[in-house]
């Protein structure tokens, strides 16, 4: 068995990680840390899961665990690995933005590799520390990979991606509260969204010449989960080519799946899958990736790399259920 510790207990990307792990055939969870609700049980926090697990938060660590998820704040990650030492065997996965770029992957004798699994896969398995992608970087990412790996970004990519409110986090803000998120949209950090920088990290990793610009407009949606990101550039490919490619590139990737047809959220929302859909006007290729935020964009994505770094295979606790209306 797995031994696992999860810091940062009560948030959202937590919270999907114990519904994750609790069902895991090869995973025990030894503790959930929270200091703001420390000797207070789980569903304090977690409300859905009164009755399926009896655990309590503890503001103390085992620092021999196998496993340790880090399910901080973007920034908190470093602060707390520098007040908390762990055992030589112990793998770390990081859910915030802390190691994601290469200049930041080194860190007290850790080196990060960054795990997105299609990307990424042969070194995930071979790491002892991942710096698990943003939500939108995964949705972006998937999308434009393929046209990376054959050369075939040219021209400036168009990005506009919806997210859910628990993009923002468990803590309330004056965008994530019910009155003005309810029947309301907006979109925030246009042009300069913080995940900009691993995903032209990833591109450039498959295509070094790509020097154009990924304009991006990140929105606010008004439902609790779920990425819809639209992507649009120029290519010359015909639709088949397209479809031919991006089907070579996934061919073995189990959660990623490419249509040419309409796709909607509710098809991946509970999943940690992600669907990408191609159509062609012109000389212009649309791109249509859906995830869920908190599970392939997160605490999926995590599980996913945990199964790859242990040589599970990758699905492993994985095969989770959409809801379908």
């Amino acid at each position: 068995m797995i031994n696992i510790g999860i810091i940062g207990g009560s948030g959202y990307t937590a919270g999907e990680l114990i519904r994750i792990l609790m069902f895991h055939p090869h995973a025990k969870i030894d503790f959930i840390y929270s200091t703001t609700n420390a000797g207070k049980p789980l569903s304090v926090a977690h409300q859905d899961l009164m009755g399926d697990i009896e655990m309590n938060f503890t503001d103390t660590v085992n620092p021999n665990v196998n496993v340790l998820f880090l399910c901080l704040g973007h920034g908190k990650s470093i602060s707390f690995l520098k007040e908390n030492q762990f055992a030589s065997h112990t793998k770390i996965i990081d859910l915030g933005n802390d190691f994601r770029l290469i200049k930041d992957k080194d860190f007290d004798g850790k080196s990060f590799v960054y795990g997105l699994p299609e990307l990424n896969k042969i070194s995930i398995k071979n790491a002892n520390y991942i710096a698990n992608p943003g939500c939108f970087a995964t949705a972006i990412q998937l999308a434009l990979l393929p046209l990376a790996a054959d050369g075939l970004l040219t021209e400036d990519v168009h990005i506009n991606a919806t997210t859910g409110s628990t993009g923002a986090g468990v803590s309330l803000s004056a965008t994530s509260h019910f009155s003005w998120r309810n029947n309301n949209f907006s979109h925030y950090k246009a042009f300069e969204h913080q995940h900009l920088g691993e995903i032209n990290q990833s591109i450039n990793q498959l295509q070094a010449s790509y020097a154009n610009e990924l304009i991006f407009v990140p929105n606010r949606g008004d439902f609790p989960r779920g990425i819809f990101a639209t992507l649009y550039t120029k290519s010359e490919e015909s639709l088949e080519q397209l479809l031919t490619k991006y089907q070579a590139f996934y061919k073995d990737q189990p959660f990623v799946t490419v249509t040419t047809e309409n796709i909607n959220m509710k098809q991946v929302v509970q999943t940690n899958k992600c669907i990408i859909s191609l159509m062609k006007k012109g000389n212009r290729v649309l791109i249509t990736s859906v995830i869920d935020n908190l599970l392939k964009g997160a605490s999926g994505q995590a599980v996913q790399n945990m199964n790859l770094m242990f040589g599970l295979d990758e699905t492993t606790g994985l095969h989770l259920k959409p809801s379908g209306f």
